[in-house]
């Protein structure tokens, strides 16, 4: 009985005891909840780079907004003006033709209808990279210049029309590329690749990022890590865009080159009674006509009209003299590029990032992949139009438009596109060639699609840089992750390799006293455009002076021989006769026919101005940097090796990473070009990705 009674007696206790520990843990819990509210961050290192930790998705959305803002707010900023097809409104006439050009294409309308068409989470996503961007520029205003203000407030409309105008509007087709009767070549290119565990030193899958863009304007990337409960990738993605474009996480990573793809077509219409012949009847166009206000000098605003015109095929680009041509464009009604490129960095095995790939939303760019189960993987991805005829070349001519025979309305699905999965040969290779050369035995066969997926191999001679990487890649069975990095910088002209042993004899037997002082040049130079290069700059004059193709040589190209062919001079007496004339040239602009690449050839950014190393990638460089003519005979770079990383899928993850021009064009920023003495001397920095190694390096951290 007694026993009973304290049983009885201390019940009360435990019940006290019990309903305080559930008060207590409520109290620790909103406290929690009270640190995780303000617990994201951005962590930036000492280059600049922005290591962002959200609490949740959005939170991480919002900070990366703020990140690109600090970093490059006035360009991101005109950009997102010029993506409304206002610029000229904000910024004065110079912005005319790009306002034409984006409100033609429909870009401001299409991205209010895609906005509307995003999954509601994923719409809240945008909505928080908007506020981000926002937020700082109320906070920093006078960090912006008072121009672009006007931009402001952004929203997630503006961020979906950057997009567009950026991928299908740039990438795609530009309006250089419709203004004649050919297409012209993208100047946008990349190096990729992706190296399985058979073919590495150390056992594990490789994966080598080498876009190459134009150093300024919408080309410019970004280099981050974003942090969440629900993803960990470290990458990089161009100015504006809120997710990464080229990224790996702990189990795999990805990058992109520019394919060989062809996602628009010019129709040409048979114009008859206001309106156009199709299928023999005549059909009215769509017309509709938009105000364009243009910013004068004295601050008013003028308006011009611009009638925009429509056919089945799309809108009317040009019109003169009783035809006119139309534009049609693939993958306009995909709005789920972001979310498929979010939902890439958040998968952790192959079968995921197929399953996302799947959903063919991103309209362009070969996929090279690679993971920590040693599997890699080459995808010629796009919207590629099902046409009912004709090869690639057809297709980059103008179309015919007055028949549906040749209007395509659908892609083809992801089954029907170019893709391999651990090749025999261990590696896998893009440098903006069609994906039959990606490895070797050839693993891709052209014979197996259609004749319009992508340049046949005869269409494609001469891609030396193309060549150089397949050299690389092929003559070393078992590359270590430092020698990745240094093919990566290789500067040796593969088209010097191919054609010095036919030019140097005969210009020292057929050429004169100039073409035989020449040949000793090229003879004692190291074939490389190294900064002390000597000669480099005589051949890639001589080169450019010849204008080759695959005529120009007596061994012509074959696909199966990439390592051997084209090769050997098939008119000796005009490579000679054009060397002496180039050598007079050289010998008068810089005083000796041995001058070094690096006193011609310069990088500069900012306050930085030091000599160069890389070019050209039709001489065989695989270290592509391009250049335009600067003062006193010397050249600039503006184009080239832009985001670089190189990634082996050990445990843990060694990557290694570089953005010649650095993370940031802010005035004053001091990551404004201070990576480029790294670039000059063909190194990469390591890449921080754990907290203890960004908190060793932190330059600043922000917290929300």
């Amino acid at each position: 009985m007694g026993h009973l009674h304290k049983t009885l007696a201390r019940k009360p206790f435990r019940l006290l005891a019990f309903l305080l520990g559930i008060i207590f843990a409520l109290v620790l819990g909103c406290q929690t909840s009270a640190q995780l509210s303000n617990s994201t961050e951005i962590l930036w290192d000492t280059y600049g780079i922005p290591h962002i930790y959200g609490k949740d998705t959005r939170s991480a959305f919002q900070a990366f907004g703020w990140a690109q803002m600090q970093s490059h707010g006035n360009l991101l900023l005109r950009l997102y003006g010029q993506a409304r097809g206002r610029a000229a409104e904000y910024w004065g006439e110079k912005y005319l033709e790009s306002d034409r050009w984006v409100q033609t294409m429909g870009v401001p309308e299409r991205a209010s209808s895609w906005y509307k068409a995003q999954n509601p989470t994923f719409r809240n996503y945008l909505d928080g990279f908007a506020a981000g961007i926002n937020a700082y520029a109320k906070e920093h205003a006078d960090k912006l210049d008072d121009e672009v203000e006007v931009v402001l407030p952004v929203k997630g409309e503006d961020v979906l029309a950057h997009l567009n105008r950026v991928l299908h509007f740039t990438f795609i087709v530009d309006p250089q590329s419709v203004a004649g009767v050919a297409k012209q070549e993208s100047k946008a290119g990349s190096n990729g690749w992706a190296i399985a565990p058979s073919h590495s030193e150390s056992g594990k899958a490789m994966l080598l990022a080498n876009p190459h863009l134009p150093w300024s304007d919408l080309f410019l990337w970004y280099e981050a890590q974003l942090k969440t409960p629900d993803i960990d990738a470290y990458g990089a993605t161009l100015v504006g865009i809120p997710v990464l474009a080229i990224a790996f996480n702990n189990n795999l990573g990805w990058t992109h080159t520019v394919n060989t793809y062809d996602g628009w077509d010019t129709y040409s219409l048979k114009l008859a009674e206001n309106g156009y012949r199709f299928d023999g009847k005549v059909r009215p166009f769509e017309t509709k006509t938009l105000s364009l206000k243009v910013k004068q000098s004295n601050g008013t605003l003028t308006e011009q009209p611009l009638i925009v015109k429509r056919s089945v095929h799309g809108p009317v680009v040009t019109q003169k003299d009783g035809s006119a041509l139309a534009l049609r464009v693939a993958g306009l009604d995909r709005p789920g590029v972001l979310e498929q490129w979010w939902d890439m960095a958040r998968s952790q095995n192959l079968t995921q990032f197929q399953s996302v790939l799947k959903r063919l939303q991103l309209p362009m760019f070969t996929v090279m992949y690679a993971d920590k189960d040693g599997h890699i993987m080459h995808l010629f991805n796009g919207d590629v139009p099902i046409r009912s005829q004709g090869d690639f070349k057809y297709w980059e001519g103008i179309i015919p438009g007055d028949t549906s025979k040749t209007l395509w309305t659908k892609i083809h699905p992801y089954q029907d596109l170019p893709r391999v999965i651990d090749p025999k040969s261990g590696w896998l290779q893009n440098t903006n060639d069609p994906p039959w050369t990606t490895t070797y035995p050839t693993a891709i066969k052209a014979n197996n699609y259609p004749a319009y997926m992508a340049p046949s191999s005869l269409d494609f001679p001469g891609k030396f840089r193309t060549e150089r990487s397949i050299r690389m890649l092929s003559e070393d069975d078992k590359i270590s992750f430092d020698e990745m990095v240094q093919y990566k910088h290789s500067t040796r002209m593969e088209l010097a390799d191919r054609i010095l042993d036919d030019l140097i004899p005969a210009s020292r037997k057929q050429g004169g006293e100039l073409a035989r002082r020449a040949a000793d040049v090229l003879l004692a130079w190291d074939r490389q455009a190294n900064a002390d290069s000597k000669g480099a700059v005589l051949f890639a004059s001589w080169a450019e002076q010849m204008n080759l193709d695959d005529k120009s040589f007596s061994k012509p190209w074959n696909l199966d021989s990439p390592r051997t062919t084209p090769d050997g001079l098939a008119d000796p007496n005009k490579a000679v006769a054009t060397l002496e004339a180039v050598a007079g040239k050289i010998e008068k602009a810089y005083g000796k026919l041995d001058v070094a690449w690096g006193d011609v050839f310069r990088l500069h950014v900012g306050d930085k101005d030091l000599p160069a190393n890389g070019g050209d990638g039709s001489l065989g460089i695989f270290r592509v940097v391009d250049f335009a003519p600067g003062a006193e005979g010397r050249f600039q770079a503006v184009q080239g090796d832009s985001f670089v990383a190189a990634i082996e899928f050990s445990q843990p993850v060694k990557a290694m990473a570089l953005i010649g021009y650095g993370n940031a064009t802010q005035p004053n920023s001091p990551h404004v070009g201070d990576q480029l003495q790294l670039f000059t001397g063909k190194q990469l920095r390591p890449v921080w990705r754990e907290r203890q190694d960004i908190l060793a390096h932190l330059e600043e951290r922000k917290a929300f």
